[in-house]
């Protein structure tokens, strides 16, 4: 049977677009579509290994490198490893699933079959990966100053957070930190089976992602708040400012 090299190349950069979109995905990359098809191109050019004669070491060391390459092209240089682990764990996945197909079957029906199944893995994987983030969107840092004191949170919107003073109608932020200051009152509050008051600050200023918000005042929650590695929740009104 004969394999055409230009059709190898062109499948081989679809399997790394593939890859490298679900890597996108599945950590939330914000990156355009470009680098991603740029880094595919570099990748399908990988398959000039198979016509050179090198040392499995020196194949691995050559992949490796070629791989983080890709992620820098695609994603930039912030947890470029990160990446470039969870290229490999999707590659991986990939390659465990053609192997359960039967190796026996002709090179385009395993292409087909991998590609069918690249599919159906990716949006189950993706569903049950948003769903276990629930609605957490976005990481913002949020920083709040109170009388000369400077406090630092990890924040995400939850569109379920809709909660406002009655007092100046402008919505509230969440953090489990209680700052000490006599510019505090308190609002009736109730989320999931509890309610009560909830103490209300208004700080001096609050900065989100580097731009001030004058629409939010701080609330001290009672319920813990520490959802992978978030300690602060934000409100929905939020959206539209950010």
């Amino acid at each position: 049977m004969k394999i055409y090299i230009e059709l190898v190349f062109i499948l081989n950069v679809l399997l790394d677009y593939m890859i490298l979109y679900g890597t996108k995905r599945l950590l939330n990359r914000d990156c355009y579509n470009y680098r991603i098809i740029i880094s595919s191109i570099i990748g399908g050019f990988s398959i000039i290994f198979l016509y050179i004669r090198v040392s499995s070491f020196i194949l691995l060391f050559f992949k490796i490198i070629i791989s983080i390459i890709m992620n820098l092209i695609a994603f930039g240089r912030k947890e470029v490893f990160k990446n470039t682990f969870y290229f490999y764990l999707i590659s991986i996945i990939l390659g465990g699933t053609l192997y359960l197909i039967n190796i026996k079957t002709s090179f385009y029906e395993n292409i087909i079959y991998l590609i069918f199944m690249f599919i159906c893995i990716l949006i189950i994987f993706i569903k049950e990966y948003k769903k276990y983030k629930f609605n957490i969107q976005d990481s913002y840092e949020v920083i709040v100053d109170v009388l000369n004191h400077t406090y630092k949170f990890k924040g995400f919107i939850d569109t379920g957070n809709s909660l406002k003073s009655p007092i100046s109608n402008k919505g509230v932020i969440l953090i489990n930190e209680d700052i000490n200051t006599s510019m505090s009152y308190f609002i009736p509050y109730k989320a999931l089976n509890y309610e009560g008051v909830l103490k209300i600050i208004k700080p001096d200023k609050i900065i989100i992602n580097n731009k001030e918000i004058k629409s939010c005042l701080i609330g001290i929650s009672k319920c813990e708040i520490n959802i992978n590695g978030f300690n602060c929740i934000l409100p929905n009104r939020l959206k539209e400012e950010l």
